[in-house]
C-alpha cells in the first residue's frame, strides 16, 4: 500500500452517493476529504472539509478550487436534474468540465478522476435494453450526458499522468435528504403515509413492472467499490458496473417491505406518485408533530418523480457485475437486507415514524 497521503475531492458531497462516499473515506486513515456542494455543510468528522460552490459558474469554481493544490483524487458525483434528456446534457457536462479545468492545473499530484454514471449509458432509461448489460456493449443514440462526460474525460486524459474510471451503479439506495433520486426515501415516506391514512401498501407503478427482474446498488457498497477502482492500477481508464449482486422482483420484495411497516398489501394500482402525493405536505407536517419526527420540509423527504420513473420499468433492469469481480472487487449486499436496514436507519434518525 502506498504511504502517500490521499486527498479526495468529492464533488456532489450532499447527495446519496457523495455523502456515503465521504462517510466511507472518512473512516480510512490515509485519506483527507474535501466535499464540494452548493449547500453549505458542517463537517461531521475532523478530516472532512466542506466547500460551497456553484459548479455552473466557472469563475466561482476556479476561485474556490484554486488553493486545493494537494488533491490527489477527484470523485465526481454531482448531478442537476432537468425535465428532458436533452436538457440534462449542458449543465451536467459543464459542471464536470468546470471542475476538471479548475483542479487539473493546480493539483500537480492529481492521480485519478472517478466519474459516477449509471445504466443510462446502456439506454436503460429509454426502454427495454439488452440484459445483462455489459461495459463493452454498443452505444446508443444521444442525447446522454453520462456518455458525453466520459468522452470528455477520455480526451482530456490523453498524455496525462492521471487516470480515470467510470462507475456504473443501478438505482443507488442509502441515507440522504433533499435529493431528486432517492428510491429508499420514496418507499419509506409512501409507506409511512399509507399507514397514517389506514390504506394498504399498493405498488404504484405499471402493473407489468411488478414481476420484472431488477437490481439495486447499496450506497455503502458503491462507496467501497468507487475507492477500490480509483486506487487500483488494474482499473485505470475503464468502466465498471457495480451492483449488489442479487436480483429481485417487486412482487416478491413489496410484501416484505409492507411487513416492515406493518401494512397489508393490496394489488398494484398504477398511479403517478408525483400527482397523488402532491397534496400530502400538510399531512406530513401533522405526522412530524404527532410522532416527534425531525422537522424536515416535505420536499426534502419526497422524490416522487424519481419513484414514478423507477416503478414504470416494465422490462428487466440489470447489468453484469462480473468485470469488477474479475478485477478484484468481491463485496456484495443482499438487497432485502439493504432496504430494511435503510428503513430502520430512517426510524432511528426520526425521519419516519
Amino acid at each position: 500500500m502506498s504511504t502517500r497521503k490521499n486527498v479526495a475531492l468529492v464533488v456532489g458531497a450532499q447527495g446519496v452517493i457523495g455523502g456515503n462516499l465521504i462517510e466511507h473515506l472518512s473512516t480510512l486513515e490515509d485519506w483527507e476529504v474535501i466535499g464540494l456542494s452548493r449547500r453549505a455543510a458542517t463537517p461531521s468528522r475532523p478530516n472532512v472539509k466542506h466547500v460551497s460552490v456553484d459548479l455552473l459558474d466557472p469563475k466561482d469554481v476556479r476561485a474556490k478550487l484554486s488553493d486545493l493544490t494537494h488533491v490527489t483524487h477527484v470523485f465526481y458525483a454531482a448531478y442537476q436534474d432537468r425535465p428532458t434528456w436533452a436538457e440534462l446534457v449542458p449543465p451536467n457536462l459543464a459542471m464536470l468540465v468546470n471542475v476538471v479545468e479548475a483542479i487539473e492545473p493546480v493539483a500537480r499530484g492529481l492521480r485519478h478522476i472517478s466519474l459516477m454514471q449509471g445504466y443510462k449509458v446502456y439506454g436503460a432509461h429509454l426502454g427495454p435494453f439488452k440484459t445483462p448489460a455489459r461495459e463493452s456493449d454498443a452505444g446508443h443514440m444521444p442525447p446522454e450526458f453520462n456518455v458525453d462526460q466520459q468522452s470528455f474525460l477520455e480526451a482530456r486524459q490523453k498524455g496525462k499522468a492521471w487516470t480515470w474510471s467510470a462507475i456504473r451503479p443501478s438505482v443507488v439506495c442509502g441515507f440522504g435528504l433533499g435529493n431528486p433520486m432517492n428510491l429508499a426515501m420514496v418507499i419509506a415516506v409512501y409507506a409511512s403515509i399509507s399507514k397514517e391514512l389506514g390504506v394498504p401498501l399498493r405498488f404504484p407503478g405499471k402493473v407489468a413492472a411488478y414481476d420484472k427482474l431488477l437490481e439495486m446498488t447499496d450506497a455503502g457498497l458503491l462507496a467501497k467499490a468507487t475507492v477500490w477502482a480509483a486506487t487500483s492500477e488494474a482499473c485505470a481508464n475503464q468502466a465498471f458496473n457495480i451492483n449488489n449482486g442479487d436480483l429481485f422482483r417487486w412482487n416478491e420484495m413489496w410484501p416484505k417491505i409492507a411487513r416492515f411497516f406493518d401494512l397489508e398489501v393490496a394489488p398494484p394500482l398504477t398511479m403517478s406518485l408525483d400527482v397523488v402525493m402532491a397534496d400530502k405536505a400538510p399531512l406530513w407536517k401533522r405526522m412530524i408533530e404527532k410522532h416527534g419526527l425531525e422537522p424536515l420540509p416535505y420536499e426534502a423527504v419526497s422524490s416522487w418523480r424519481f419513484g414514478d420513473f423507477v416503478f414504470s420499468w416494465d422490462y428487466d433492469m440489470f447489468a453484469d457485475g462480473s468485470k469488477a469481480r474479475r478485477a478484484g472487487f468481491h463485496e456484495y449486499v443482499e438487497t432485502e437486507a439493504m432496504f430494511l436496514g435503510i428503513f430502520g436507519d430512517l426510524r432511528r434518525r426520526r425521519i419516519i415514524p
